[in-house]
């Protein structure tokens, strides 16, 4: 269990650095997740298949790893919109949504009761971005792909977790992206009739960011996600993220200075999400020392 917390908390970090590389990098966020997407697409394709760790699936099977990396292209593509239409401190702080919604959507798929302990933690980091959505509107738009991103985030660990029952990490990276990749291969080009693109191709920075995003916060971070989850439940894994937002908002004010633009009220509305982490911690550690299982 211990191991699996330190994997998520790694994944985490990478996951808040992966903003700032999207700030860095100036594609649309469209064209931007896309790129991505193919450079860890044959990268971690590459390297399954010289390790003689490809392998085939059913075919009923790719259909739903496929729809599973759908979600995760929407999630990544209003991710970086938020981050280009609001700034990376809004963007990470409305990615801290996802813990509300999972506490509805888990139970939902999983058959088991609400639990009104994480409804409360998640209603807590919610009004932790509603005070900062009433006190910045000219991040309305941000804002709201932002949330668009949580939903996204809050759903994909779900199916993640039972796919995981069957597929190994690597695989179901490698096939769940691969689904992605061709999902917004047909959207992309609808998308930028909605937010056109300035240019199309990567620049030379834009191509060495990209293959960090890929390589680094793609191909290693979603593993040790992958990894964590068959340990701890899909909830956990999701309000952990919330610490997404303190990681990237600490490079944020290190890279962008984006502190000199923002006021009291956003840094409340972060102190909310983050006693929200706090308890969900306390809360799985109390659980532990009770009752040592996996599924926490």
């Amino acid at each position: 269990m211990k191991k699996a917390l330190i994997q998520l908390h790694i994944a985490v970090f990478l996951a808040g650095f992966t903003a700032i590389l999207g700030k860095l990098i100036t594609l649309n966020e469209g064209l931007l997740v896309w790129f991505r997407l193919l450079i860890t697409v044959v990268t971690l394709g590459a390297i399954l298949y010289f390790r003689k760790q490809l392998l085939r699936i059913p075919f009923k099977d790719v259909l739903k790893i496929f729809g599973v990396g759908v979600i995760v292209a929407i999630h990544w593509v209003t991710f970086y919109g938020s981050v280009k239409y609001a700034n990376v401190s809004v963007a990470l702080v409305c990615f801290s949504a996802s813990g509300f919604f999972t506490a509805f959507f888990e139970p939902l798929f999983f058959k088991r009761s609400i639990s009104l302990i994480e409804v409360a933690l998640g209603l807590i980091a919610i009004t932790g971005i509603y005070i900062i959505f009433d006190f910045h509107p000219q991040y309305k738009l941000g804002i709201i792909f932002g949330i668009v991103s949580a939903i996204g985030s809050s759903i994909f660990p779900i199916f993640n977790k039972k796919l995981l029952l069957t597929f190994s990490p690597k695989i179901l990276t490698l096939y769940e992206l691969g689904g992605g990749l061709l999902a917004l291969t047909v959207l992309v080009p609808f998308y930028l009739m909605l937010f056109p693109a300035t240019y199309y191709i990567p620049s030379t920075k834009d191509w060495l960011l990209l293959v960090v995003l890929a390589w680094l916060c793609t191909v290693i971070s979603f593993e040790l996600q992958l990894n964590a989850l068959k340990k701890v439940s899909a909830f956990t894994a999701s309000l952990t993220y919330n610490l997404e937002p303190v990681y990237g908002i600490i490079l944020a004010f290190i890279f962008f200075k984006e502190n000199e633009n923002l006021n009291r009220a956003f840094y409340f509305g972060v102190g909310l999400i983050l006693l929200a982490v706090v308890l969900q911690m306390l809360r799985i550690r109390h659980q532990y020392k009770q009752f040592p299982r996996p599924g926490l």
